[in-house]
């Protein structure tokens, strides 16, 4: 008798300590980011382009104009800053712009050209915001160089923000961003003819 309710006990003990562990787990689930976390890389030449974003979704709203008004600065993706790193140094709308990592912002705007800005400081959209807006001549002098672009309207919407990099002739690569019906494009040269040059030139 004493052995059964030792093995009993021992059973509820068991059964216990399962559900424990069980509910434990449950409660340490988080729900999935509702703007995940991505990156895209992209080996151009002798350079490495990478780009770490996150991705909102669209969910039915009106995201240009509305979500992300026109006429200020945005961080092009949600959460942490939107960056892009270059392993050497290239050219963008020709202007030199080094080796290392950029925080990305956009200023879309009603009509004509958006501007693509690349951080000099690798700052938070946040660093730039006075009296709740976003103070456009501070962060204009941080940029390392700020790329006009013609957005390109689609036809389809894309739910989600997505950045993407051609490797073109393996030479000038094209990074794309789009979200809902807009896409914008510029151009990076990795000035592969110039470093062809100073290998020579070393030898």
């Amino acid at each position: 008798m004493k052995n059964s309710k030792s093995l009993y006990l021992a059973l509820t003990l068991s059964i216990l300590m399962v559900f424990s562990a069980s509910y434990q787990s449950h409660a340490q689930l988080q729900a999935p980011a509702p703007s995940p976390s991505s990156s895209v890389s992209q080996n151009v030449g002798f350079t490495k382009i990478s780009i770490d974003y996150s991705s909102p979704a669209v969910k039915g709203r009106t995201v240009f104009g509305d979500l992300v008004p026109y006429g200020t600065p945005w961080r092009a993706g949600a959460n942490a800053p939107t960056t892009i790193e270059f392993s050497t140094a290239v050219n963008i709308a020709g202007k030199t712009v080094n080796a290392g990592k950029y925080s990305v912002f956009i200023t879309p705007a009603q009509s004509g050209d958006w501007t693509i800005h690349l951080n000099s400081k690798g700052n938070a959209i946040y660093a730039y915001i006075q009296d709740e807006k976003v103070n456009s001549t501070a962060l204009a002098s941080d940029d390392a160089v700020a790329i006009k672009v013609s957005p390109a309207k689609t036809m389809d919407a894309q739910e989600r923000l997505s950045y993407s990099i051609s490797a073109e002739d393996n030479k000038v690569a094209k990074v794309t961003f789009g979200w809902d019906k807009v896409k914008l494009s510029f151009m990076v040269d990795t000035q592969v003819d110039q470093l062809m040059e100073g290998f020579k030139g070393a030898f």
